[in-house]
């Protein structure tokens, strides 16, 4: 499905924002904004803690319009600490719609664990149970409190005038599938890791005891540039040099379970891609996601790559942070650098 994004209107310009941050006298606490998704797993049922403190505005939106116009009024509001309480999804959301926003502006964040999926909260390693008022408590510690930087993917279709989505794990092929084999697992009481490792084991027994028909193991058509250069991405001699069975691009440092999906010399763009599901590497799966990454594995048709960023094409819907989208030509690119506190 395309997914358009919201147009707004009368944003506030950079200026207006920096002015309003540094507004008061240094005796009043700076402001601090909180997205609070009431559709996300772990936020049903509760309500955020802050105390009653006269700084934090709460915004509960349940549409992309809702949504806008609460990142426009926090703008406008000048605040410093933007607190989003859901799970991956939310996050991208959030990203996507406040680069128009915040532009070069972005006030620090967190992320407060709250779907069913938190691959974002794995990375800057806040506790599960982290609560607003620790978060708030984390960020005006200057301190002690911890800082990560993190630059979210970008992803922009070709030829659309929309403004690229932002979000940190891309995914196509047998990711796809794992991502709608994870929806049964969240069905069946399956969460955060615990359904990772579901998904992932159900891919694993799919492509070592299926045919090549079977849709874990044909493979999408798929074409992968590099950018800037548009010099082609590394294609084994194993199976049709037009498709590949797998895609996955992050800017994550840790994976959920502690998979150790990617390189310890990857940097900038991470991807993973694999040509075709060979036995030989889906029996030497356990080793390779505890870290075994022998020099074999390119050859094989598993290939660890770093990028500054890419192009693909690719014939079949992708996923971004839990979310379908459409097929079509797209450039991968890094977002802005953000800060977000973590616990």
């Amino acid at each position: 499905m395309e997914r358009k994004i919201y147009q707004f209107d009368d944003l506030p310009t950079q200026a207006e924002i920096a002015a309003a941050r540094h507004a008061d006298d240094g005796t009043q606490a700076q402001r601090i904004g909180v997205i609070f998704s009431a559709r996300s797993h772990h936020n049903k049922g509760r309500e955020p803690d802050f105390g009653n403190r006269s700084n934090v505005t709460i915004a509960r939106p349940s549409t992309r319009k809702e949504l806008a116009d609460a990142l426009v009024g926090f703008a406008r509001d000048g605040i410093g600490f933007l607190v989003i309480s859901g799970g991956d999804g939310t996050v991208r959301d959030v990203l996507t719609m406040g680069q128009a926003v915040f532009g070069d502006s972005w006030p620090e964040l967190a992320v407060l664990p709250r779907g069913k999926t938190n691959a974002l909260n794995v990375d800057l390693g806040s506790p599960r149970d982290w609560s607003l008022a620790q978060a708030i408590a984390a960020f005006e510690d200057r301190a002690g409190g911890r800082r990560i930087m993190r630059r979210p993917l970008t992803i922009a279709k070709v030829g659309d005038d929309n403004p690229p989505m932002l979000g940190f794990i891309f995914g196509a092929g047998a990711f796809t599938l794992g991502v709608d084999a994870g929806q049964d697992a969240h069905k069946a009481g399956f969460f955060n890791s615990l359904a990772v490792g579901v998904t992932s084991a159900w891919g694993v027994v799919q492509s070592l005891l299926g045919s090549d028909s079977n849709v874990w193991r044909r493979g999408t058509r798929m074409e992968l540039e590099y950018l800037p250069s548009g010099d082609p991405m590394p294609h084994s001699r194993h199976g049709n040099p037009s498709l590949r069975n797998l895609i996955l691009a992050s800017t994550l440092k840790m994976m959920p379970l502690d998979i150790k999906l990617f390189g310890k010399g990857q940097d900038g763009i991470r991807l993973l891609v694999l040509d075709h599901p060979r036995r030989r590497i889906m029996f030497s799966v356990p080793a390779i996601l505890a870290g075994w990454h022998p020099r074999w594995l390119a050859d094989a048709g598993l290939h660890h790559l770093s990028a500054e960023g890419f192009a693909i094409t690719l014939d079949s819907q992708f996923i971004l942070d839990g979310e379908h989208f459409p097929a079509g030509s797209y450039r991968v690119e890094q977002g802005p650098e953000l800060t977000f506190v973590t616990g």
